[in-house]
């Protein structure tokens, strides 16, 4: 086996803590506009409705701002609340002051990177999203000035699992894919997808959640899975 030089990662789930960040959003807004109500179910919906949207902006049927909308329209509905853009867009900005208030790292993450500089590694990231929406939550949690590049597929117009953003990302380092590893939290678009590029895929499974064909799956393609970044 080729030895590591570069270790990219995703953002959301992986080095930054996005699904607490949300759940603090909805709670916000939830207490705000319907206070007897119980924010726990609404905040997995929310979770299933971000997961729906999102997809279909990175498949480009919806886009940017389109998915924001429907995420929100699909949110109210069961309240019998029906909004037009404008409305659905200032919804969304609602909810995001509560998101970007609770913005954090994951415990793991800057003892992993402080570790990986120590070794040498170089680092970077690449994630499926908007690059200065991606930047701020970089900033705000004190990741800036950690990273030699960071690729976004809003700007590179290229998303995840598709093998030419890995490629991209190991051509900025001027590094071989088979010299790199992509440590994610998904396992089809980040562990199986880098696996593809050449990467060592790493599942960072940090529920331990993995069903046992999901493991077969990861064993077949060669990727690591971890519970945390500690094992990295």
């Amino acid at each position: 086996m080729a030895v590591i030089r570069l270790a990219l990662f995703d953002l959301d789930e992986t080095l930054f803590a996005h699904r607490e960040a949300v759940r603090a959003g909805i709670a916000d807004v939830l207490a705000r506009d319907y206070p007897a109500v119980d924010a726990t179910a609404h905040q997995d919906r929310w979770d299933d409705l971000e997961e729906h949207h999102y997809s279909r902006y990175l498949t480009g049927e919806l886009d940017y701002l389109g998915q924001r909308r429907a995420r929100a329209r699909g949110f109210l509905e069961p309240f019998g609340v029906t909004l037009d853009d404008t409305a659905a867009e200032q919804w969304f900005e609602d909810y995001l002051h509560g998101y970007r208030s609770a913005w954090s790292l994951y415990s793991d993450t800057l003892p992993c990177l402080e570790r990986l500089a120590a070794a040498g590694i170089r680092t970077g990231i690449i994630t499926n999203g908007e690059l200065d929406f991606q930047l701020a939550k970089i900033v705000a949690t004190g990741l800036d000035g950690r990273f030699e590049h960071i690729v976004a597929s809003g700007e590179l117009g290229i998303t995840k699992p598709d093998a030419r953003i890995f490629e991209h990302a190991c051509a900025l380092f001027d590094v071989p894919p088979a010299e790199a590893l992509y440590v994610g939290d998904r396992l089809a678009t980040d562990a199986l997808g880098a696996a593809a590029a050449g990467l060592l895929g790493v599942w960072l499974d940090r529920d331990s959640v993995a069903t046992p064909d999901e493991l077969a799956r990861a064993a077949s393609a060669g990727v690591r899975v971890i519970h945390s970044l500690n094992d990295l």
